[in-house]
């Protein structure tokens, strides 16, 4: 029967999207969700916080977020509708935990734009005509003024590149996709011919100069884990797909398979490639010219002009189509929040090409705030990190309410052993967070507060004619959870205490054991079959044909 997800050609008043993206769109989404700026910084941040040992660093994290992929893979098989990720804790815990995690959701997508536009600003340093644009404060690259304003109008292109509609945006993304892919991989090539110096991986105080904390210290803090971000994309856009059945999890693990490879062989050629001139004082005092553009510079340094060249304008068209694929996967959210009547419902009118143009309008209102607290590229990069693993940990959670309350459901894609995977995944999310450290995970504390109020908001003036069932009893874990993280964080070694409560290695072993409690306190009180599937056939189609 058809509901509201069922996607007919929209009016210009319309509240519905369009189904035209396929396998290679969705995939070219989330893959250019991926390879944005953090390939442009991920190598040297990474390499000054662990040194040579940031490999591990970033396999430690390809193995986390290629989980969390394989989890969200088989939800968005199940369910493909648009802003899945938002949506899939509101069906199996109800709305307390719906409207928070897709807050976390909504908040994720919306400072990442703004993130890839600081990103695109600071390579353009290079540019003499563009070195007003940010100055050196604290030891780090942010905006001036006349950089915020510069800011603002690109992502106000971003913003209106998206009111093409759904099918042109797939075809522009995917033709700078082949493109963001193309030139981390011509780096990879070039550097690795020219200029390896095996020797490099146990120079400057060796191979793990910082120990082992630092390896986890730079998972978050480096950019590594927000490098790997963006699987979620093709879920994001479900609810537009041709074949979502079929696509959702292919896209989705793919793009994962693909982001990790590269970033891991650009951090290899990277490490490779720098003269021993650079890091004589150590991996800690990494410097060369240019450095602020580090993998553009590292090619001016070792006299590959020509490639170069090429990585300042990828230093546009990576992040700018990171940009632009976030900028639309905000306002999908913000629809998907709307449709389970968190948001105002105006979140869900469309024009006359399907897309959610009041969501896309708040997508690029957002964007431009988050400018004034976060100026630049690495105070932005820690928060959207904590934000997307806090969303990315409501994925287990709905993972098991699923597989317990509707084992018989039909499943495009079942993960093996995911009984056992979803626990794992849920405590990975957590350790992530803790690894963020104290200042990081309190102020995305504050930000969930704002959420809350606005959230409150929607209800007490009734902007939506849907009122959502709070749920709290299946909710009951929700507020000990987020306490319970902040707490152990704070006491942990990762906190602001000199003397922590929790040592190294102690910290990381409660916050295993925490997750698990919470994981089965959660599946233990999780909506009812019955409750489950009343709400899901309200809004979700999954037409046995693939439509």
């Amino acid at each position: 029967m058809a509901t509201a997800d069922q996607l007919s050609p929209p009016t210009a008043s319309g509240r519905n999207l369009r189904r035209e993206v396929g396998l290679i769109g969705l995939l070219w989404a989330s893959e250019g969700s991926i390879i944005g700026s953090g390939w442009l910084f991920g190598a040297k941040n990474a390499l000054i916080t662990a040194g040579p040992a940031a490999l591990i660093s970033w396999g430690i994290a390809a193995v986390i977020i290629i989980i969390l992929a394989l989890v969200h893979a088989e939800l968005g098989g199940m369910f493909p509708i648009s802003g899945g990720t938002a949506r899939f804790p509101h069906y199996s815990f109800g709305g307390a935990a719906g409207a928070s995690f897709g807050w976390f959701s909504w908040l994720q997508a919306a400072s990442v734009a703004p993130v890839e536009v600081e990103a695109m600003i600071q390579y353009a340093q290079h540019w003499h005509w563009a070195d007003s644009w940010m100055h050196v404060k604290g030891g780090t690259n942010v905006l001036t003024g006349l950089g915020i304003v510069i800011a603002v109008v690109l992502m106000a292109i971003f913003v209106s590149i998206n009111f093409l509609g759904i099918r042109m945006l797939a075809r522009v993304n995917t033709v700078a996709t082949w493109w963001k892919v193309g030139a981390p991989l011509l780096a990879i090539l070039v550097l690795a011919i020219s200029n390896f110096h095996g020797g490099n991986f146990t120079a400057g105080g060796g191979f793990m100069p910082f120990g082992f904390k630092s390896v986890l210290l730079a998972i978050p803090g480096s950019g590594i884990v927000f490098s790997l971000l963006g699987f979620e994309q093709a879920i994001q856009l479900a609810g537009e797909s041709s074949n979502p059945k079929r696509d959702i999890p292919r896209a989705t693990i793919l793009s994962i398979l693909i982001g990790a490879a590269i970033y891991i062989l650009v951090q290899v050629v990277y490490i490779a490639a720098l003269p021993a001139a650079t890091f004589v004082k150590g991996w800690a005092n990494l410097s060369y010219a240019n450095d602020a553009a580090p993998m553009a510079g590292l090619a001016t340094l070792v006299g590959i002009g020509w490639l170069a060249f090429i990585l300042y304008a990828d230093a546009v068209i990576s992040p700018g189509g990171t940009a632009l694929i976030y900028s639309t996967s905000t306002s999908r959210v913000s629809y998907g929040l709307s449709r389970n009547g968190y948001f105002p419902e105006v979140f869900e009118r469309t024009d006359r090409r399907g897309v959610p143009w009041f969501g896309m309008i708040m997508a690029f209102v957002a964007g431009c705030i988050f400018f004034l607290p976060f100026p630049s590229w690495q105070q932005l990069v820690n928060l959207i990190t904590s934000a997307s693993v806090l969303m990315y940990a409501g994925a287990p959670l709905a993972f098991g309410a699923f597989r317990n309350r509707l084992p018989e459901h039909s499943r495009a894609y079942t993960l093996r052993f995911g009984t056992v995977v979803a626990p794992i995944a849920f405590i990975l999310a957590n350790l992530i967070i803790m690894w963020s450290g104290w200042t990081t995970v309190y102020k995305l504390g504050i930000a969930i507060l704002i959420g809350y109020v606005l959230l409150a908001i929607t209800q007490v003036f009734k902007l939506n004619p849907i009122k959502p069932q709070l749920d709290f009893k299946a909710a009951q874990w929700l507020l000990p959870y987020l306490l319970g993280i902040g707490l152990i964080t704070y006491l942990g070694s990762f906190g602001p205490r000199t003397s922590p409560v929790l040592h190294f290695g102690w910290d990381m072993g409660v916050v295993a054991v925490f997750s698990l409690a919470i994981y089965y306190w959660a599946m233990a009180v999780a909506l009812p079959t019955e409750r489950i599937q009343a709400m899901i056939d309200e809004v979700v189609v999954i037409e046995e044909s693939g439509h």
